[in-house]
């Protein structure tokens, strides 16, 4: 568990708003390339890491990229305004203390708004919007925030740090979805097959999957896996008919996501899956939602469409800057994608 935590740390500590997953990219590279018989990155910016062997081949992708925020004006006083780049609910945001990454060097900052003191009582009971906050990097006007390297277009990310928890849980920003990023990488340095695989890190899954459809269109695999979160109940606020996910009870198999929106799993490949998680003594569970989905949907559409599954880290909290999981059902995840690999020759 150790060297998969210390993976993890490395991973979600790291910035990587979409569009600018360089330095995400560069630590996969550096962890995959003895396992892999062929890297590139394509013109998008997706890692494509191959291991040559024969049909069918599958391709197993994680997306690098996470939610995060751009400067998109600097006022005289150098205060900033930001564009959000995800899904972030807005008062998770306020009070953060934030990283602006120039090209040079990084700039801390906090996120602030009008404080409740000078706030009218209707004001302070509604949610701050991400529109009425600003970046405060200490900066007594604009050009002292140029002097600093930050622009328009500025990528920003959450200040936060790895932590471990009780009974092997940890909390961090970013899980969503270096958690699947790290079980990827767990996963091709555990698997011996002789069938071909493609490890894609994607980019830009966050606004739109779009790292999983144009590579997923280049590699034209016989099977897919999409590696993500997915949401874990069994805390106050979400009941069992909201989702029956828990943590330490194993993978995660999408049947569907997104109400049949996004991914509608093919039999063949829950079949696959299940059959796999059972003979190998996995714990898995089965997640049907209504909200969010994941690069298998663009995957699974892609040319005359690629059978594709869905293995999820069962995570607490996601889309935050505190998201929580289990680094039991991360071991097992690995574990159960490793194992699929090699049987994939029984399934397609």
């Amino acid at each position: 568990m150790t060297e998969m935590k210390e993976l993890l740390r490395k991973l979600a500590e790291a910035p990587g708003v979409p569009g600018y997953e360089d330095e995400i990219r560069a630590i996969v590279e550096a962890e995959i390339k003895q396992y892999a018989d062929e890297i590139k990155t394509d013109k998008l910016g997706n890692l494509i890491a191959t291991k040559h062997g024969k049909k069918p081949s599958v391709m197993i992708a994680a997306h690098l990229d996470e939610i995060g925020l751009m400067v998109k004006h600097i006022e005289d006083e150098g205060f900033m305004r930001f564009s959000t780049m995800g899904g972030w609910f807005d008062q998770t945001l306020l009070n953060q203390r934030v990283i602006l990454h120039t090209s040079g060097s990084t700039v801390f900052g906090v996120i602030g708004s009008k404080p409740p003191h000078k706030m009218k009582k209707e004001e302070r009971e509604k949610v701050v919007k991400f529109e009425d906050m600003f970046i405060d990097i200490g900066a007594r006007s604009k050009a002292e925030v140029e002097q600093a390297g930050i622009s328009i277009g500025t990528p920003v990310t959450i200040d936060r740090h790895l932590v471990a928890l009780k009974n092997e849980r940890v909390t961090c920003k970013a899980f969503d979805n270096r958690s699947g990023v790290a079980t990827m990488i767990e996963a091709l340095k555990r698997t011996n097959t002789e069938f071909e695989i493609y490890v894609v890190g994607t980019v830009q899954e966050e606004v739109g999957l779009k790292g999983a459809r144009t590579s997923a269109f280049e590699l034209n695999p016989d099977a897919a896996i999409a590696i993500d979160t997915d949401i874990a109940g069994g805390h106050p606020g979400i009941e069992k008919k909201d989702t029956t996910v828990e943590m330490e009870k194993g993978p995660v198999i999408t049947v569907s996501d997104a109400a049949g929106r996004g991914i509608i799993t093919p039999p063949s490949v829950l079949k696959w899956l299940k059959e796999t998680a059972s003979h190998h003594n996995i714990q898995y569970q089965l997640s049907v939602s209504e909200g969010g989905t994941t690069d298998a949907t663009a995957i699974i559409l892609t040319r005359s469409g690629i059978p594709t599954g869905v293995i999820g880290v069962p995570t607490r909290y996601i889309h935050s800057p505190v998201e929580l999981l289990s680094l039991k059902d991360l071991d097992k995840c690995a574990e159960l994608i490793a194992r699929a690999v090699e049987r994939v020759g029984d399934y397609f």
